[in-house]
């Protein structure tokens, strides 16, 4: 993992390189922040995905259509790009936690009419979900506590964080910071 002050003095040289032409003449090289990856079981579908999704600097559109495809509304077979924040709040739970482990899915993206049945069903859907807007998953990770798991992602403070003991998972978004 890339400290703080290594992103800064990263950071400076990529200032100096780009007011400099000798100095990126001259070969410097600036290193490229690791490769971003998720694993990812989705429970309802039976279906695994381990992708490269972000390298060299820039996300990788196969690796993204397959991610969407997984994290899709599996009662609509509607996908939806998910927003490319909430994979990187997944990555830094996978490096915080140091695991490579896959997420297991219980809901990624969901259609407004998916969103609304399961608000009928349950009082702890929300009306106006992020699910909706392709913002949230709620996901578990087999090797980790879910004690843990919801620690990491309150820590972080990147979104919403709900935590669900009763079914085993928790909620990240990556809307206003709130928890429940």
């Amino acid at each position: 993992m890339i400290s703080r002050r290594e992103i800064l003095r990263l950071s400076g040289l990529t200032a100096v390189s780009l007011t400099v032409p000798s100095l990126a003449a001259a070969g410097l090289r600036i290193p490229h922040a690791p490769p971003r990856s998720l694993s990812i079981y989705n429970l309802h579908t039976d279906e695994k995905l381990s992708a490269v999704y972000w390298e060299d600097g820039r996300y990788l559109p196969d690796a993204l259509s397959q991610i969407d495809y997984i994290m899709r509304d599996y009662r609509a077979n509607a996908v939806k790009p998910i927003k490319r924040g909430l994979l990187d709040l997944l990555v830094r739970i996978n490096t915080v936690l140091e695991t490579r482990a896959p997420f297991s899915l219980i809901s990624g993206y969901r259609t407004p009419e998916t969103n609304s049945m399961l608000h009928h069903r349950s009082e702890g859907v929300a009306a106006h979900s992020l699910h909706i807007e392709a913002m949230a998953a709620d996901i578990a990770v087999p090797a980790c506590p879910l004690t843990t798991l919801h620690s990491v992602a309150v820590a972080l403070g990147r979104g919403g964080v709900g935590y669900y003991p009763r079914s085993d998972f928790v909620h990240v978004d990556i809307g206003r910071i709130r928890y429940w």
